[in-house]
């Protein structure tokens, strides 16, 4: 299965505006929000998942819920995580969680809570659904969602610095990877000083980040 594409060749689908991170926001979550193609898209974003998951060693995934048009990892991961109790019935292998993040609202980084399909849920203080009083996870694979991303793995987030913060003082620092759309690619995307570069990045064409 052929999933790797340049990001040269999403230079074309960049927005025509200016090298503001602001403008690229407003724009880029406008356009992810009114998509006419959002079930096609996502239907792509949830192959390359499941594929890309295939050889992955991790037992304990993040991911989040989405929010603002972002692609909703959570059918691939389950699927995922069916997949793990097949192979512990045969092998022994580790059980596998999803935990999804609560911001801590004192140092602004987040915790992962155990999440499964019909769990127990409530909003946080930003009003998005969080799982209610479900076991504290670690994971070592997160997955991060982007507004864009641009060279050598650096993503444009909302500007709240949640996971630069939490991936900033994990140890160890757990593998990251970025999930979003093809016309999210941002070639003139400059990292700043706190931002921390993802190990990964996957869109409804392919990888992205890192290319081979």
């Amino acid at each position: 299965m052929d999933t790797k594409k340049s990001p040269d060749a999403n230079a074309a689908a960049t927005p025509a505006v200016s090298g503001s991170k602001q403008a690229w926001r407003k724009q880029l979550i406008e356009k992810r929000q009114n998509l006419a193609d959002r079930a096609w898209r996502n239907d792509l974003l949830q192959r390359v998942l499941r594929y890309w998951l295939i050889e992955r060693p991790e037992a304990v995934i993040g991911a989040y819920w989405p929010i603002k048009g972002e692609f909703d990892p959570l059918p691939a991961l389950y699927r995922w995580q069916e997949a793990g109790l097949e192979e512990d019935a045969k092998s022994a292998q580790r059980h596998r969680k999803i935990g999804l993040p609560v911001v801590n609202k004192v140092d602004k980084t987040l915790t992962f809570y155990t999440w499964y399909p019909g769990c127990p849920m409530e909003e946080d203080a930003y009003g998005i659904p969080k799982p209610k009083d479900t076991e504290v996870v670690e994971p070592t694979l997160i997955f991060v969602p982007c507004v864009g991303y641009g060279p050598n793995g650096y993503r444009l987030g909302y500007g709240g610095g949640f996971y630069d913060r939490t991936l900033a003082s994990l140890q160890p620092k757990p593998y990251t990877v970025g999930l979003g759309y093809d016309f999210a690619w941002l070639p003139d995307l400059e990292p700043e000083a706190h931002d921390v570069p993802l190990d990964a990045i996957l869109c409804d064409t392919g990888t992205v980040w890192p290319r081979k």
